[in-house]
């Protein structure tokens, strides 16, 4: 005889356990032990009017093809909710039959939580064309809407509009972070078309910064522009750092700036991803203050000008920069996120003819007089003549 409705979902109560709203609450308040895996199973609308605290975002259409990739401890206690307990019921009793091993589902659900004036945290406030827009971000985990939050709440300067940042701000721009600095004192020539992308053949001789912000404005209009039209020095690196910037893409392409933009970057805590290009090569590291080594650990002082030339001087395959300051925008969005690995104690290196990357390590040098355990370097210096030197 054919089971309905209610002989179905009374055989799923009776193999799945229940807890209460009240012990669920009890357990997440408790902080002396390990808090469960929150599940919240309803649909989009329905998760965006308030969730319980903490609670991962599976809806019960994509439970069986998510779970997975979601929760990907099968011997952590989960707990399932819904807004009444029945689509709860049914997502514990799917997880089980995947193989996780403590499952639960919360009695009566969300309703009745709210009616209990229990805590409610809301997601952050999306419109329609944001989640249009992001929307295969929305769909990673590692993102979500908190995290799209978070890169359009972000500030990240730009230290160069050429060929490292040109790729950098582009992409930044497209996934949304929501401030981006520039620094740069040139003016867009026929002779950067090659790799720089921001610009193009109709803004030649415009100022770098001007023609980067309207290639930006024009693929993000969510983006606001922050445009330094000057070089960074010595005298101007307290007022453009102290606008409170997240994370600091390093697209400079010479010595002094470099040593610059590390010790500014050690007194005011920021994040340095840093990047260089030569002919077919280029190397992607990040300095994370305090947390790994820095710039002078790798480079404690900078090598005679001969066996370091500029692109100018020795050429630079076009794509290069393409590639490692898309390296850099992904760093960045990481540290933004707080997801991944980082490359902060590591050097990745790609050879371009070989097609080969290398990933070297680095040491936090604890006499680096700059980040080591007695730093001398307390105050900008003469950074021309410590490189001419």
């Amino acid at each position: 005889m054919a089971k309905t409705y209610s002989d179905l979902f009374s055989d799923v109560r009776n193999t799945v356990r229940l807890s209460s709203l009240e012990d669920l609450k009890a357990r997440l308040e408790d902080k002396s032990k390990p808090a469960p895996v929150i599940v919240d199973v309803r649909e989009k609308d329905e998760f965006r009017a308030g969730f319980i605290p903490g609670a991962i975002h599976l809806p019960r259409g994509f439970l069986e093809m998510q779970a997975e990739g979601k929760l990907t401890d099968k011997s952590a206690e989960i707990v399932i909710y819904c807004a009444g307990g029945t689509r709860s019921a049914f997502a514990a009793k799917s997880l089980m039959e995947l193989g996780y091993e403590n499952v639960t589902s919360a009695n009566p659900g969300f309703v009745r939580w709210k009616d209990l004036s229990y805590p409610v945290e809301h997601p952050p406030e999306l419109s329609e064309a944001q989640r249009d827009r992001y929307s295969r971000h929305l769909l990673l985990p590692e993102v979500g809407e908190k995290g799209q939050a978070k890169l359009l709440g972000a500030r990240v300067l730009l230290l160069g509009a050429g060929g490292l940042g040109s790729p950098a701000a582009l992409y930044l721009a497209a996934a949304g972070v929501g401030t981006i600095g520039l620094v740069d004192a040139d003016v867009v020539d026929a002779s950067n078309l090659q790799r720089q992308i921001l610009h193009a053949t109709s803004r030649l001789n415009t100022p770098k910064v001007e023609s980067a912000e309207i290639a930006i404005r024009d693929l993000n209009p969510d983006v606001k522009v922050v445009p330094f039209k000057e070089r960074l020095n010595s005298e101007n690196v307290e007022r453009i750092l102290g606008e409170g910037w997240d994370v600091i893409v390093d697209g400079c392409d010479n010595f002094p700036t470099r040593y610059l933009v590390n010790d500014a970057s050690l007194f005011h805590n920021i994040p340095v991803v840093h990047g260089s290009i030569f002919r077919f090569d280029g190397q992607v590291t990040t300095f994370i203050p305090k947390k790994g080594p820095c710039y002078r650990c790798l480079y404690p002082e900078p090598p005679p000008a001969h066996l370091a030339p500029s692109c100018a001087e020795a050429g630079v395959l076009g794509i290069l920069p393409g590639i490692i300051g898309t390296l850099q925008a992904t760093e960045a969005l990481k540290l933004i996120l707080g997801e991944g690995k980082s490359l902060s104690g590591r050097l990745l290196t790609y050879d371009s003819m070989g097609m080969t990357f290398r990933t070297l390590k680095l040491r936090q040098d604890k006499t680096c007089p700059a980040c080591g355990e007695n730093p001398t370097i307390t105050e900008y210096i003469d950074y021309e003549g410590f490189c001419a030197g």
